[in-house]
């Protein structure tokens, strides 16, 4: 059997990979996706790392909030964009409540995203309460990215999308929260919707990789939800957005050109069908 390594094949994303970049002050890019077609155009271009997030519960079910997703639910998600990703690292989020009732339901649940849908590592929101799982779920071998600022699956008790830790005390127990995940083995933290400066600061003081939603410029790579930066979603425009495209309009013309075809006959013409 041939050992030849084939050059054609594209270099995998891993989780060294991300903490290496941040050492050598490369910007990582990183997306979500939800399915096999749109993981395999990203993965394509060149992401670096591909979530699959719970948002799936906003983009693809139509909740209201992230909250009503289950564990077999995103496996399914999951499962779909492992199949279409050849380079980029996939993690996949732990929804609420398969995690923070204990840490033996916690390994479980992330022992399930690994072995049944293929994830690359798992992600989880929160600080100290769940330091225990994160310890237990990466002695178990699976890589843990860590979720500060806001964390959506707490959103009944937070009452409010606003930015976090704006305050001191909130500010203080975010570092300390980071650093802890840092301690118990996390390879990335998402910072989402704080000041600038605090994620910049928290950036500085731990040594992996820090990815930013609505969190500035000094994080050591930046997210978005693959919806809103195509501009599929109209409705939600936070301040952090940035959109790529409009593809909301490029649908909708492309939908009304069509039903105006089919209407006027002009759909299917003689070299769209068969003969016979």
């Amino acid at each position: 059997m041939s050992t030849q390594k084939n050059s054609d094949r594209p270099v995998k994303i891993t989780t060294q990979t991300v903490v290496d970049m941040k050492r050598k002050g490369e910007k990582i890019s990183m997306l979500t996706a939800y399915d096999f077609t749109m993981a395999q155009i990203i993965d394509q271009a060149g992401i670096e790392i591909i979530l699959v997030g719970d948002s799936a519960s906003n983009v693809m079910a139509g909740h209201e909030t992230t909250v009503p997703m289950t564990l077999d639910h995103m496996i399914y998600h999951t499962s779909c964009v492992v199949r279409g990703v050849d380079r980029a690292l996939v993690i996949a989020d732990l929804p609420f409540m398969s995690y923070q009732v204990t840490t033996k339901e916690a390994l479980i649940s992330a022992g399930r995203m690994m072995k049944e849908a293929g994830a690359h590592a798992i992600k989880m929101e929160g600080g100290k309460p769940i330091i225990n799982s994160v310890k237990k779920i990466v002695e178990a071998g699976i890589p843990v990215m860590g979720h500060l600022g806001l964390t959506p699956q707490s959103i009944y008790k937070f009452g409010t999308y606003k930015v976090r830790a704006t305050e001191e005390q909130e500010a203080e127990e975010l570092i300390r929260d980071a650093k802890l995940l840092e301690e118990a083995g996390c390879f990335s933290i998402v910072l989402e919707k704080i000041p600038a400066k605090l994620a910049a600061r928290v950036t500085e003081e731990i040594s992996i990789p820090t990815i930013g939603i609505g969190a500035g410029a000094g994080c050591d790579g930046q997210v978005l939800v693959i919806h809103d930066m195509l501009g599929l979603n109209k409705e939600f425009n936070p301040r952090f957005l940035r959109r790529y495209a409009d593809l909301n309009t490029v649908m909708t013309d492309a939908v009304q050109n069509y039903i105006k075809d089919v209407k006027s006959k002009d759909f299917p013409n003689e070299e769209e069908q068969y003969g016979g």
